[in-house]
């Protein structure tokens, strides 16, 4: 995907859905001119995980799932692939979307190879990127819980919906409005730019340690700044001028 992008002149906002938040999180690290990420009902991996290995309480999702086999050389071999099973789509997937919608949805439904899950991310580019999430808060797909806490994580700007994970479907205008509103904020000049990807883990560090979102630690270190009570992370963000991540997130 990186090689793609990389083909495309000028800046891009990249928006994925639900796995295709790892997809983005890796090809936005190699792709030069990607200035953003927004992530709908989307999960959002850290460097080294896999997503198979994460595990949600709000999720429905697997024992829904039909496992198959496709090939993948000319020798026989096969890998898995999962599709939802039709007959309980609705549920696991667009509980808020009309029946007959879903039943078209379940039956032009591609499969999703296995690998899509079990292949460990490699480096992600909401370290140094500015990032958007929506949050479908009646996900039983992804999972409410795991992917506002992968939000939280990556210091994205949050918006909860009320939806299931088909929240682009249910809430299109919605959706639409927060993509709309990070094109504005990375068009701009002197916000789209890449962060400093060693500040930005001292700060994911910070914020594991007290249980906060990135951009509060941010936000309260610059507020201790202007107040004359100078935060070494403080210090770094005014030097190396990356402000713009934390007026994005306030």
């Amino acid at each position: 995907m990186a090689s793609f992008l990389n083909q495309i002149d000028g800046p891009i906002l990249l928006v994925a859905h639900s796995y295709g938040g790892a997809v983005i999180s890796n090809a936005g690290v190699n792709a030069s001119n990607v200035v953003g990420l927004v992530y709908v009902a989307a999960l959002i991996p850290e460097e080294g995980e896999r997503l198979t290995d994460v595990h949600s309480k709000d999720s429905i999702i697997n024992p829904l799932l039909i496992e198959r086999q496709y090939p993948t050389g000319s020798d026989g071999e096969t890998a898995p692939e999962f599709t939802l099973d039709p007959a309980h789509f609705r549920r696991g997937f667009a509980a808020d979307v009309p029946e007959e919608h879903t039943r078209l949805m379940a039956a032009a439904q591609r499969p999703i190879a296995g690998a899509a899950f079990a292949d460990t991310s490699g480096p992600v580019a909401w370290k140094t990127l500015p990032s958007w999430a929506i949050i479908a808060t009646e996900d039983v797909g992804a999972g409410t819980d795991i992917v506002r806490s992968m939000a939280q994580r990556a210091g994205a700007k949050v918006t909860e919906l009320k939806g299931s994970h088909a929240i682009m479907i249910s809430q299109p205008q919605a959706v639409a409005d927060v993509i709309v509103e990070a094109a504005k904020f990375v068009s701009q000049p002197d916000r789209g730019y890449r962060l400093r990807e060693d500040l930005i883990e001292e700060g994911n560090r910070i914020a594991r340690d007290q249980k906060r979102p990135l951009f509060q630690v941010i936000e309260d270190a610059l507020v201790g700044h202007i107040k004359g009570h100078p935060h070494y992370l403080a210090n770094a963000i005014v030097r190396y001028r990356i402000h713009a991540k934390v007026r994005m997130c306030a």
